[in-house]
């Protein structure tokens, strides 16, 4: 059962989040690295744009769920689990959109930059990724990456729409660099004794797409 939705889009620190959730107790949580490991998972995921979705048949095992493909269906998954509450990481949405252009862009974008591993669910995967991506920006994947003006006024409207479609004491407006301790009193849990984790920052996202092109 979800007791936790993250309605953050890609770029958010999402993966940090991940880690973060697990440490807590709120484990496993789902990420869209989740199918890189259970490439079954990817026809589950597929079947969310024919009708109806079976949330629990599509997250089973999950307690917690950030970053797309979940994010992009916080509304309907808030409905679902009434009782979870809702994370939504931010940051300054022209960094975000540099980092998300050098990196998901760059991955989705440029097929031989994918990496080995992640190859056959990246194609498996394709269709939903598309309909993701025109959904949020409305553009293909074999368009040009959006204008950066474009860019920051989805991430503003994306924003404000989570934000005013909550109830403020159900959703928690969350930047990674605040550490643990909102996370924690929104969630009722201690603070770990330990750093906030740190994960796929931009510099080691590149770093593997350029491993994985010079493969």
């Amino acid at each position: 059962m979800i007791s936790v939705i993250g309605a953050g889009l890609p770029r958010t620190g999402t993966t940090s989040l991940k880690a973060a959730l697990e440490r807590l107790g709120f484990g496993p949580c789902h990420h869209m690295q989740e199918i890189a490991a259970h490439p079954e998972q990817a026809q589950r995921w597929r079947q969310t744009l024919d009708g109806p979705v079976d949330w629990n048949g599509v997250l089973d095992g999950y307690r917690a769920a950030v970053d797309w493909p979940s994010a992009h269906f916080w509304c309907p998954l808030a409905q679902s689990y009434p009782d979870a509450k809702v994370i939504l990481t931010v940051r300054d949405p022209h960094a975000w959109y540099a980092s998300l252009r050098d990196t998901v862009f760059a991955l989705l974008h440029a097929p031989s930059a994918v990496p080995a591993e992640f190859g056959p669910v990246a194609i498996g995967m394709r269709p939903l990724l598309e309909h993701l991506w025109r959904e949020t920006f409305g553009t293909t994947l074999d368009e040009p990456m959006p204008e950066e003006r474009h860019a920051v006024q989805v991430f503003r409207r994306h924003t404000a729409e989570v934000i005013d479609t909550l109830p403020p004491g159900r959703i928690l407006i969350y930047e990674s660099g605040q550490g643990w301790e909102p996370l924690c009193d929104f969630l009722g849990v201690p603070v770990p004794d330990e750093p906030y984790p740190r994960l796929n920052d931009r510099r080691s996202a590149q770093a593997r797409l350029r491993g994985a092109a010079e493969r």
